[in-house]
């Protein structure tokens, strides 16, 4: 799935292809959308939240889309051949004169009011790459739940809005803890906010994310993620996965046994 720093670079891609000019072409291919005629309108702007897309057009019209596990948007010029799929998994089209944006398996896509964005954002915590970033309020959500799991913490988008599996493995092992560990036993929990901002920031506009010191060495950009069963990059200790949550699909967690050491046991409870 998609994590909040390639939306932001989609969603940059998007606007600065689509903006400021009308669409000469709008085809949404999903039941509830059919009917609906877009052309004419000029697109003002491409936003992301998180891992949403909110295209807003003129007369106050948002489309709003998830990419979620398999979606893709891609941007074509005028001649240019279409190459993101099949034609059946096209759920979106938005032209103009210049170029063509195409939506290939948008398992979300739906058209709401402007003013009522919020609807479908509103429920997500602070977007770690918004202008109104708010780490306080990122680290009370986090800990409102404070025997949760600290990676199924990261991943809630309730609580912070833009991490997915890479950047939960990665800052867990950045933060030497164990992605089990009760998020309320985290030492100096504020870090985990932080991290995650720096984290998302510094590959925003990069073309291979990076957490590592050594750059776009292929076997060396990624701590943990991806590297099961091989070295740790810092102690050298073989990298072990496990589903981090059952329920979830592909949310194999990665994570170095030595470096983040199992949480230790519950404190015993007080006695009467």
């Amino acid at each position: 799935m998609p994590e909040g720093d390639t939306v932001w670079r989609l969603a940059h891609r998007l606007h600065q292809a689509l903006a400021g000019s009308p669409l000469t072409r709008c085809d949404l291919r999903v039941p509830r959308l059919a009917t609906v005629d877009l052309t004419g309108r000029t697109v003002l702007a491409v936003v992301p939240h998180g891992k949403h897309l909110l295209t807003r057009f003129e007369g106050g019209l948002t489309l709003h889309s998830h990419l979620r596990m398999d979606g893709a948007w891609k941007i074509y010029a005028p001649a240019e051949r279409w190459r993101g799929g099949p034609a059946h998994q096209i759920r979106a089209i938005l032209g103009t004169a210049a170029h063509t944006a195409v939506g290939y398996r948008l398992p979300v896509l739906e058209l709401l009011r402007t003013a009522d964005e919020s609807q479908v954002t509103g429920h997500l915590g602070p977007d770690l790459l918004g202008p109104d970033w708010d780490p306080a309020e990122a680290l009370r959500r986090l800990l409102t739940a404070p025997d949760r799991p600290l990676g199924e913490a990261l991943l809630d988008q309730r609580n912070l809005a833009g991490i997915g599996n890479v950047y939960k493995s990665e800052l867990c092992f950045l933060l030497g803890a164990s992605p089990w560990l009760p998020v309320g036993r985290l030492t100096a929990p504020e870090r985990a906010p932080a991290l995650a901002r720096k984290l998302l920031e510094a590959n925003r506009n990069r073309p291979a994310r990076i957490t590592t010191p050594w750059g776009y060495r292929p076997d060396r950009r990624l701590w943990v993620y991806g590297r099961a069963g091989r070295p740790c990059l810092r102690c050298g200790t073989p990298v072990r996965t496990a589903d981090q949550d059952p329920t979830a699909e592909e949310r194999v967690t990665y994570w170095c046994p030595t470096c983040q050491p199992p949480p230790p046991a519950a404190p015993p409870s007080p006695s009467p």
